[in-house]
């Protein structure tokens, strides 16, 4: 199921920015490109969603959820095996006789509804200006070439010249290093051993 965009075309207005009408249907992909992006690099969902995941059992009483705040769990299982004698506690599930199957370790499957209710004014500025950069490429050169378009530094007419970044960021909707640490920090992104279906 694909998630809802952290921004809408209403929010990027509201920046500031006017889109016409024939630039609607670019600017809703582009929001959609630049909140996968960003949910990828906070390693979960950011707004309140359901999921079902799939997390390795360990041998402690503490299961993390990922994707925080967790606000309810409709349904867990150990290695496809309904379970209830658990507890939710911040975001984790405590459970007395532990999660780890033996050997092989457990695969523990919870489905449970995580995420903000409502997406972070600062959130929903990123991903608006992540779309407001790809739709200034966009209109340099309507055809689609401003998106090619390579980040210039410098530029000289005489025996002409031109100098392009070096950040090796391809296009708009890549994030630089430093921004998906915060991102991943703060939303509690990372856990290697989740699938989310």
């Amino acid at each position: 199921m694909a998630l809802t965009p952290l921004a809408t075309p209403d929010d990027l207005r509201a920046a500031g920015v006017a889109v016409s009408e024939d630039e609607e249907p670019l600017v809703a992909h582009w929001l959609a490109v630049a909140s996968a992006a960003v949910r990828e690099a906070a390693g979960c969902p950011i707004s309140e969603t359901i999921s079902t995941v799939d997390i390795e059992g360990e041998a402690g009483v503490w299961l993390h959820l990922p994707g925080p705040p967790v606000t309810a769990v409709a349904a867990v299982a150990v290695d496809e095996v309904p379970v209830t004698d658990w507890r939710l506690r911040s975001n984790s599930l405590w459970r007395r006789s532990g999660w780890h199957g033996g050997d092989p370790p457990a695969e523990v499957t919870v489905t449970y509804t995580h995420g903000l209710p409502d997406v972070p004014a600062d959130i929903i500025e990123l991903v608006c200006r992540i779309a407001a950069a790809a739709l200034v490429a966009w209109r340099s050169a309507p055809d689609g070439g401003g998106l090619a378009a390579g980040d210039v530094r410098s530029e000289r007419l005489g025996d002409y010249s031109v100098t392009y970044g070096s950040d090796g960021l391809v296009t708009e909707m890549e994030l630089p290093d430093y921004l998906r640490e915060r991102l991943a920090a703060r939303f509690g992104g990372g856990a290697a051993l989740v699938r989310f279906r």
